[in-house]
């Protein structure tokens, strides 16, 4: 039989996606993901819209509510969108009702109704409408009040003028589309670490969260009178700390920079860039700026109170960043970002403004205080000692890692060289290394058996940390390098996947792990090829065929709740070097019946915190963290 003869394309087959339906039909492309990181990103767009207004100074408090129907209101005092037709267009159609339903459609593109702002696009709050079910707008603005209701994307009322009023502001409430998102459940803690550092960066305004779930209901309210400066002060809570913190802003037409930053007893740095109050956790020029005028800065009022002899080398920037904690936050007219996700600033003119700014403030500072001066010198020049002690232990993580020599003799690795597909699992201990190992696919998975608990990096240098045997192993594992030398296309593997005990020891070594990796291999982290594993907790048997693996007392009682009445056998697994190797890979090594966690990096400053309080000297600080998280957290007992 001859084929049937495939229809040409032609314009018949061009299709165009009317209004928001391009949106509906890929939504990680304006969101992230569907899952809870894009859920949460809505109210963030939301909130955007407001900061924006407090930006220009019409705002002075916020309030998100999550509502007992898990619907989300947010109210600004603000202008209010306005509500009159937008003059030349032929519609006729109100202003916000163009704002809700179209793209690319906002205040903030000639810089006329917005100095500053975080929504460049005009994509944020018209993209909320489009994915969610609904979405109810009040406005406050022009002496009445105003209100129209939209379900995913389109209007379903007219614009109608309500009762007259003196207030001003914006109401919007939306119900996320269950069509869309794959589960509609908002998380609080998230919620509030992010209106938090919206709080730091727009000083002086008001941000209140309350979630009408629980009963009573939960408020939270922050308002920061001191900005970024209160902001570095909360990152080095239970940090000693070497000096007051430096605060400075400078402003010229069209651009401001605020910078705040104080030097710690740690060896890490923590530098968190933000542009018109967006995180910029890729940097980009604001950050190099900052960079090198602080290198330059330490260096000459080192060489000029003769703190360096004059054959000594400079310090290098890593020396003199060494326990620095730092807030740089600048707003721009006109900021070039890469891409909708807004996570590297491209300005260029911004690195020479903010480098300008830091040379001449900031040595200011350091003559103004001789003696903090004089002690933030001193650490850079033991940081210089120990980045050269470490110099031999760097030759180790720079090896290629697909040198064979370069390779931790107990890794058991797969046969595949492709680092997209391949992957490696770190895996406590030599017993459950060995289920592992039995378990395993060998074509693209590699096992990697780790000895106790790793060296806690948050207390050493890293000459100390590169002398640890199962630190070395990692490395040369992972093979991306570390630090400033890390290449992530060197890297060996597609996905680093911890597999522990399902207990608290377990808990404790992943935690020593993503120290190690936050700190020294970030862009692991950051690019998302970091994932724990999830091995079962119980088996339950109903019968001899019906078998269920569960990850929590919850789901357990569930299941027996729902066979109420039935015989059950239920099984704890007590570790993974007992469990049979089917099992283990059935449960937690199978991709298409595992159940993998991906590790993301939101946000650099909360993660910092966290792996400061959890890992650090401040003991009622990890006290009081964990009363506060338990409820959250599996404990052994």
């Amino acid at each position: 039989m001859a084929k049937a003869v495939e229809e040409q394309y032609g314009s018949q087959h061009i299709k165009v996606l009317e209004g928001l339906q391009a949106v509906r039909k890929r939504p990680g492309m304006y969101i992230g993901s569907t899952g809870p990181r894009g859920l949460h990103h809505l109210v963030y767009e939301v909130v955007d819209n407001s900061i924006d207004e407090a930006l220009a100074g019409r705002c002075s408090k916020i309030v998100v509510v999550v509502n007992a129907d898990n619907s989300v209101t947010v109210t600004d005092d603000g202008a209010g969108i306005p509500v009159a037709p937008i003059p030349g267009r032929k519609d006729r159609r109100p202003a916000i009702e163009v704002v809700l339903t179209t793209l690319h459609a906002g205040g903030k593109f000639e810089g006329k109704g917005y100095t500053v702002s975080g929504g460049l696009h005009g994509v944020g709050v018209s993209v909320v409408n489009a994915l969610s079910k609904r979405v109810d707008v009040e406005v406050y603005r022009d002496g009445h009040e105003w209100r129209q209701s939209y379900e995913r994307g389109k209007p379903i009322t007219k614009l109608t003028k309500g009762k007259p009023t003196k207030k001003t502001g914006t109401t919007v409430t939306f119900w996320p589309d269950p069509d869309i998102f794959d589960e509609l459940e908002f998380k609080t803690d998230i919620l509030a670490q992010r209106l938090k550092e919206l709080a730091y960066l727009t000083k002086g305004v008001q941000i209140v969260l309350r979630d009408e779930r629980p009963t009573p209901p939960d408020e939270e309210s922050f308002r920061f009178t001191g900005g970024i400066a209160d902001f570095v002060k909360a990152l080095n809570t239970g940090r000693e700390t070497l000096n007051r913190v430096i605060y400075f802003e400078q402003a010229e037409e069209g651009r401001e920079v605020d910078i705040a930053m104080q030097w710690n007893a740690g060896y890490t740095d923590s530098i968190n860039t933000f542009a018109n109050t967006i995180n910029t956790h890729e940097g980009g020029t604001h950050e190099e700026g900052f960079k090198k005028a602080v290198t330059n800065v330490v260096n000459r009022y080192a060489r000029a109170k003769t703190l360096l002899k004059e054959k000594e080398e400079n310090l290098q920037g890593e020396d003199i960043r060494e326990g620095l904690t730092g807030i740089v936050s600048v707003k721009l007219r006109d900021p070039q970002f890469e891409g909708q996700t807004k996570t590297k600033l491209g300005n260029t003119e911004i690195r020479a403004f903010v480098e300008k700014a830091v040379n001449a403030r900031l040595a200011e500072w350091f003559e103004e205080h001789p003696t903090e001066g004089r002690r933030i010198v001193a650490k850079g020049i033991q940081a210089a000692r120990a980045r050269l002690a470490a110099k031999k232990a760097r030759d180790i993580a720079r090896k290629s890692a697909f040198d064979a020599g370069g390779l931790p003799g107990k890794l058991a690795d797969c046969s595949s060289t492709d680092n997209n597909s391949t992957e490696v699992f770190i895996v406590e201990g030599d017993s459950a290394g060995g289920s592992a190992k039995q378990a395993r696919n060998r074509e693209f998975q590699a096992i990697l058996p780790i000895r106790g608990k790793i060296l806690n990096v948050e207390k050493a240098r890293l000459h100390k940390i590169l002398e640890n045997a199962e630190i070395q192993a990692l490395i040369s594992a992972v093979g991306t390098g570390i630090g400033d030398d890390a290449d992530i296309e060197k890297r060996r593997y597609g996905k680093v996947i911890m597999l522990t005990d399902a207990d608290v020891d377990g808990a404790h070594i992943r935690t020593l792990l993503l120290t190690f990796f936050f700190r020294h291999m970030r862009t692991v982290v950051e690019q998302g090829y970091m994932y724990i594993a999830q091995p079962p907790l119980y088996s339950i048997r109903f019968g001899a065929n019906e078998v269920h693996y569960v990850f929590s007392d919850k789901e357990r009682d569930a299941i027996l709740k729902a066979n109420n009445g039935k015989k059950a056998q239920i099984g704890r697994f007590k570790g993974l070097g007992e469990m049979p190797a089917e099992e283990l890979w059935q449960t937690t090594m199978n991709p298409e019946t595992r159940n993998l966690l991906q590790v993301t990096l939101e946000d650099a400053a909360l993660a910092d915190q966290i792996f400061v309080t959890l890992m650090g000297e401040d003991v009622e600080g990890r006290r009081e963290f964990i009363q506060k998280n338990a409820k959250d957290a599996f404990v052994d007992i």
